[in-house]
């Protein structure tokens, strides 16, 4: 490891050391004003459409339910635990509940902040503005942004899986101020997609292109099947291992969210990608990342050009990968091998 490295992590270590000594661990309440409405332990079973179910709520103990709204959207997420803040980001064809095996027991160590994206999940959809720009993931990263904010947090650590990723790493290179440390799992930057598509990568993620299709051709034709069989046969074409990993409530909380607003956000997410993403990733496409990085990827979850060259791609857009590792496991990490995601989690986001 070299020295510049080793001074880095010198440098954020302490930086986060001395937040958690000057008191970063309990939000500033009075900065939640766009904070629209909170559950109640009554509303899961009142309001289950609305609210999920008492089910999935069980498995945060503890945590706010709430919506929030920030300048471009409104954002459904739950939060709860204490210590240093750390906001973990979901991904496609999920949203923030997809951190359910995880987040209890981070919330023993870390504030958790579970988001879903806009357009996602119980979020709102706006429209998609000029070339999909509200759907872009710097759109995506500022309600992130403004979020934590509202939670009392200028600056934070994050994790992002699938879109959650993506998220992080335009995050990372837009606002890279706000990062103490990150994580991004089993995503390589779109830039290196869109410019290393190989057969292989064309056949097991066809969503890619398919979902940037005009709207609404993809979305008639995702909501003309029921949307169990839509998420199950999705999941496992990109997961790579079944879905065998899913429990009954997990499984019934994402078909409860994947409604046509959800399915339109997905989709609008895709078109983003394929335009106003790519030009933004083509002009930052030498610019590195330099925060401490953790990078985290299903070893089975990847075609097989693309997982063996993980670590490598990353290399041309991050200087400072402090750690990583190839799990045996498919797409979905965090509810595939939640042990392990919580091992590295609190080995590398430790204070």
């Amino acid at each position: 490891m070299s020295i510049e490295t080793n001074r880095r992590d010198a440098l954020a270590g302490a930086a986060v050391s001395g937040l958690v000594a000057s008191g970063w661990t309990t939000p500033v309440a009075a900065q939640s004003t766009g904070v629209m409405a909170t559950a109640t332990e009554a509303d899961y079973k009142r309001d289950p459409t609305r609210w999920g179910s008492a089910d999935m709520a069980a498995h945060f103990p503890g945590f706010k339910h709430l919506d929030m709204r920030t300048s471009g959207a409104v954002i459904r997420l739950r939060h709860g635990g204490s210590g240093p803040p750390l906001l973990l980001v979901h991904g496609n064809p999920e949203n923030h509940t997809c951190w359910y095996k995880v987040a209890a027991r981070l919330a023993q160590q870390y504030h958790i902040v579970l988001p879903d994206l806009r357009g996602y999940g119980d979020s709102s959809l706006p429209e998609p503005g000029p070339n999909n720009i509200n759907f872009s993931f710097r759109e995506m990263a500022r309600d992130l942004v403004e979020v934590m904010e509202q939670l009392g947090y200028q600056r934070f650590m994050i994790a992002g899986h699938d879109r959650g990723g993506r998220t992080t790493h335009r995050l990372c290179l837009d606002q890279p101020n706000r990062i103490f440390k990150a994580c991004i799992m089993d995503v390589v930057p779109n830039y290196h997609v869109w410019t290393n598509i190989t057969k292989n990568w064309v056949i097991r993620t066809w969503h890619w292109g398919f979902m940037a299709q005009p709207e609404p051709f993809p979305e008639r034709l995702i909501s003309a099947v029921p949307a169990e069989y839509f998420l199950k046969s999705r999941m496992t074409i990109r997961g790579g291992t079944g879905v065998g990993f899913l429990t009954d409530t997990a499984i019934n909380e994402y078909i409860r969210c994947y409604t046509l607003k959800t399915v339109t956000g997905s989709c609008r997410d895709y078109r983003a990608t394929a335009t106003c993403d790519f030009e933004m990733d083509t002009a930052d496409k030498d610019k590195k990342i330099d925060m401490p990085l953790l990078l985290l990827w299903g070893a089975r979850g990847q075609p097989p050009e693309r997982a063996k060259e993980f670590l490598d791609v990353w290399r041309r857009y991050a200087s400072n990968i402090v750690a990583h590792e190839a799990i045996e496991c498919g797409h979905y990490i965090q509810e595939e091998m939640p042990d392990k995601v919580i091992q590295h989690f609190t080995s590398f986001f430790k204070a």
